[in-house]
């Protein structure tokens, strides 16, 4: 079983950067891959980067490549999700998910979810 809590969202101008956070506990959680999805209001929820607790492994949609970085401290449990220049359509409730095994950007293969943080971004 893998908890996660999400924190660090808010309203923020375009051009500017926020920094979530997310914090995770459970057992053996070097076994699992973490993700930061984005749900924005009548949009599918859409996978921003993904990152190995055990590894260096980075992966990001070309919408955010460049501007999101996602990383981890492990001595913390935490991953964390800085985002820059932020764009209006940067705009959703972001959310930490949990999965074993392969990469993927499929929300439906990640076991675990945070409760999600909001981020707006005004033009």
């Amino acid at each position: 079983q893998v908890q996660l809590v999400e924190s660090g969202g808010g309203l923020v101008q375009a051009g500017g950067s926020l920094r979530l956070s997310c914090a995770a506990s459970g057992r053996t959680l070097s076994d699992y891959l973490m993700g930061w999805f984005r749900q924005a209001p009548g949009k599918e929820r859409e996978f921003v980067a993904g990152i190995r607790w055990s590894g260096n492994s980075l992966n990001y949609p070309d919408s955010v490549k460049g501007r999101f970085t996602i990383s981890r401290d492990n001595a913390k449990n935490t991953v964390y999700l800085q985002m820059n220049n932020l764009k209006s359509e940067d705009t959703a409730v972001y959310y930490c998910a949990a999965k074993r095994g392969l990469f993927g950007r499929d929300p439906a293969g990640y076991n675990y979810w945070g409760q999600g943080t909001q981020v707006t971004v005004s033009s």
